[in-house]
Parts: structure tokens; C-alpha cells; sequence
């Protein structure tokens, strides 16, 4: 592996990114001296014509490839960041024969990164980008735990194993969903579904709902909120899981109790205070002398309503 080359005209300059500190300098380069890296945790398909129109329209790439010299290919460079954007360009100069984007321009770091430090580079690169939250993040976590494992992905995300294992649940999930509208909304469809209380969201459930979005019988997040009020009603739930449509199921759902009013509903409510309150909670805290006079004067109040309602 050779150190790229570097002259006076391109000097080095220290690029911090999260806790790594780059030494790069910036060159133009032949499009094939760039060589993708295979061990990248976004996935899915990098041909973009909105992309080949942006690069078309700036007669070239605007924003340089982050690469780093090749550790297993002399005088070959490797991408850190930027993948898509070479891609596209190598679609413009193969597909549609245009060698005036051949040129690229790139910025090179003095060393090949190790793995970790390239996953940590790449991730702080693209958390900046609006994508990140939109739909990247998920699809990154999955794609990270394929690469190093649950605990180093989780270390490098900055989130608790729980909390990838969540991500990665929600890709998996927008992964089932193969009907939609706009495919790339997905992402945002999985995560309303897994909102749901995991409680109610029983395998048989998740497939039944999956089926539904993929059917087109649920088409947009005011179904979603509807699907909480059915799942929390035990014979509207397995109407649903029988296949039956979900505005017929909500006709199935067990109307709400109607709030009492006057003493019938102020007894109500304080049998319900009543309830919250955990006994051995009450115990721990020790005497409480003016609690305890408050207690006895509602006793005698209730103790007299009964005999005057008997």
C-alpha cells in the first residue's frame, strides 16, 4: 500500500469527524483510480437519475469523495464516503458515454482507516444529512449489525443494544412492506406500526396488519391510531386477525363506560384515586397524623351516606 501523493499545491490539512482526526488533502482523480468499498452499512439500490441530473447540471461533482489509500490495491484509492455519487457518475460515463465526468474530485487521507474508524467517519458524515433521520438511520443499523455485530454496532451508533435491536426491527418490518405508494415512505409506515403497545402486537397481529398495508385495506396513519382502538378490544382484536375488514371490526369495539355524574361520579373517582395509591407505599412512609384524621372523617361520611341509601 503506497501513501498517496501530495505536493505543495495540495497540502494537508486535519479534519476532526466525531472523535477521529483525518490528515487529508484534497486532488482530482481519474473516476477508475476509485474503487468502491463493499463493507458499507447503507444498502440498497445507489442508481439515482435525480442524482445524474444534479451532476449533469454542475458539469461534474460538487462535493468531493472521501477516500483512503487502497490496502490491498497499489496506487488504487478506496471510498470512505461517497459511494452513490461515484456510482452515478460511472452511469453518465458508461450508460450515456459522457468522459467529461471521468475527472472526480476527491479528498484523500494519509492512511488506510481501520474498519471501526471508517464505520465511525461514515456514520458522523451522514448523520449531518436530513436523510439521516428521514429513513437512513434504520436501514444503517442493519446494515452495521450484518458488519461488526449487535455490541460494536451499538457502540458505534451511540445507542443501547435495545435500542438498535428496536432499528433493526423497524428496517426488518418497512422491509415486508412491499405495496405502498410511495415505497420509500416504508421506513416512516414500519416505525408508526411499532409504536403500537408491544403488548397488543402480537406476531399474529404484525402479520395481520403487514397483510392489510400490502392490500391497500390500510392507507394512512389515522388507520394506524384506529388499529390501537381495535387491538385493545379483545372481540374486535380477533375479528381483525380473522380477516375482517378494520372499519367493520370498529363496529365491534365496546363502547366506553359514560362518565357518571354528581356523588355517583365523585365516588368514582375517588374509589379510582383510591386505587392508584400502592398501600405498602402508604406504610413506608410512616405515621401521617393529619392523613389519618382525613381518613377517618370520610369514613363517617360514607358509613352515614350508606344508611341514609339503605
Amino acid at each position: 500500500m503506497s501513501v498517496p501523493m501530495m505536493t505543495a499545491e495540495h497540502p494537508w490539512q486535519e479534519r476532526r469527524l466525531g472523535r477521529t482526526i483525518l490528515r487529508t488533502y484534497r486532488d482530482t482523480r481519474d473516476l477508475y483510480d476509485v474503487v468502491p468499498n463493499p463493507r458499507q452499512p447503507r444498502m440498497g439500490p445507489k442508481e439515482d437519475l435525480e442524482l445524474q441530473r444534479q451532476i449533469e447540471a454542475n458539469e461534474g461533482l460538487f462535493e468531493p469523495l472521501l477516500v483512503e489509500p487502497h490496502p490491498d490495491v497499489d496506487g488504487k484509492l478506496r471510498i470512505i464516503d461517497g459511494d452513490r455519487r461515484w456510482t452515478n457518475s460511472k452511469i453518465l460515463i458508461e450508460l450515456h458515454k459522457k468522459d467529461q465526468y471521468r475527472h472526480i474530485p476527491l479528498e484523500i487521507t494519509d492512511r488506510t482507516l481501520t474498519d471501526d474508524e471508517r464505520l465511525r467517519v461514515w456514520i458522523y458524515i451522514h448523520r449531518q444529512r436530513k436523510e439521516w433521520d428521514a429513513k437512513e438511520k434504520e436501514m444503517v443499523a442493519y446494515g452495521l449489525v450484518d458488519i461488526v455485530g449487535r455490541a460494536s454496532a451499538a457502540n458505534i451508533l451511540g445507542v443501547t443494544v435495545r435500542e438498535l435491536d428496536k432499528l433493526v426491527e423497524v428496517y426488518e418490518l418497512s422491509e415486508k412492506l412491499t405495496n405502498l405508494p410511495e415505497p420509500g415512505a416504508s421506513i416512516t409506515w414500519a416505525r408508526e406500526i411499532k409504536n403500537i403497545n408491544k403488548t397488543l402486537l402480537t406476531p399474529t397481529v404484525l402479520e395481520t396488519i403487514v397483510q392489510k398495508v400490502n392490500e391497500n385495506e390500510i392507507t394512512n396513519s389515522k388507520d394506524i391510531r384506529k388499529l390501537r382502538v381495535v387491538l385493545r378490544d379483545p372481540v374486535a382484536r380477533q375479528k381483525f386477525v380473522d380477516g375482517e375488514s378494520l372499519n367493520h371490526v370498529l363496529e365491534a369495539v365496546a363502547p366506553p363506560p359514560e362518565k357518571k355524574s354528581g356523588l355517583a361520579g365523585e365516588l368514582e373517582q375517588l374509589t379510582t384515586a383510591l386505587k392508584r395509591h400502592s398501600w405498602t407505599t402508604l406504610l413506608e412512609q410512616g405515621e401521617n397524623p393529619q392523613l389519618l384524621e382525613q381518613v377517618e372523617e370520610a369514613e363517617k361520611l360514607l358509613k352515614a351516606l350508606k344508611r341514609v341509601l339503605a
